[in-house]
């Protein structure tokens, strides 16, 4: 990647921050909800960890990664939203005019969007310390996790981007959106150990990249983490991210070509 796009791709991804810090609204809504879920499961099913497998003594402690990944999925979803708005409103056709880099006008929501992603990820870490998690793989085992969640992110971020650039249409990327979050999120180990799940839940974990992100999170804060996890599922979500990267540019020159 030239300097150039490089140089675009940061320009596009301030423009965007812009936009989101000039609607509070947004910003408290964005930071409401993780804490609703942290606190609400984690008082719910503080007690389930007596039935064994979850690694830890504390449901806390097992849920803070959970809703970390969570909220970096539900939050990259609906990245082709604001592409489409951009569609809409015209704004990319005329940046089409400019000798802005292509790649740029893509790649500028999914940079935003880990961005977001990483913020809202150490509120809900510093959150859940504040309620008495704890973090025996310290600020390594962390960073991991933050990572994990920022390329889960990348990958259903470009995927939102290359969905809206394929359908163009609200109605279509809200239903997606809302048959794919649960059954992604229920179908991982972001609120149940695996080892209580039934065999065939636990068959599509291992292909789920929500539960890729979350056994890297979890491997890597354990107090003897296990780096082989860390590894393979962290290698899988990158692998992953550089495809959807790769999708979603490759829809946007279709589109480019269709107006």
């Amino acid at each position: 990647m030239s300097t150039a796009t490089l140089n675009h791709t940061w320009y596009m991804t301030q423009r965007q921050l812009t936009a989101i810090l000039r609607q509070p609204a947004f910003l408290v809504i964005t930071l409401v909800q993780p804490v609703i879920w942290l606190f609400l499961f984690g008082s719910l099913f503080r007690r389930v960890v007596e039935l064994g497998g979850f690694g830890t003594t504390s449901y806390l402690d097992y849920l803070v990664p959970g809703v970390v990944v969570m909220s970096a999925l539900s939050s990259s979803m609906w990245a082709g939203m604001g592409t489409l708005e951009e569609i809409e409103r015209g704004t990319l056709n005329r940046f089409l005019v400019t000798p802005v880099s292509r790649a740029a006008l893509m790649n500028a929501n999914v940079v935003q969007q880990g961005i977001s992603t990483a913020l809202q990820s150490v509120v809900i870490v510093l959150l859940g310390k504040l309620g008495g998690a704890t973090y025996p793989g310290g600020a390594t085992g962390l960073l991991v996790l933050v990572v994990a969640a920022i390329l889960l992110g990348t990958v259903f971020g470009a995927f939102s981007n290359a969905l809206g650039m394929l359908v163009r249409q609200r109605e279509s990327i809200i239903g997606i959106n809302t048959f794919l979050l649960l059954p992604l999120t229920f179908l991982s180990s972001a609120f149940m150990a695996v080892t209580l799940m039934p065999s065939w839940m636990r068959h599509i974990a291992d292909f789920n990249p929500v539960n890729w992100a979350l056994v890297a999170g979890r491997s890597a804060m354990a107090a003897d983490p296990d780096w082989g996890s860390v590894l393979s599922r962290g290698g899988a979500l990158l692998v992953l991210a550089v495809a959807a990267v790769w999708l979603s540019t490759r829809t946007f020159h279709a589109y480019q070509k269709s107006v």
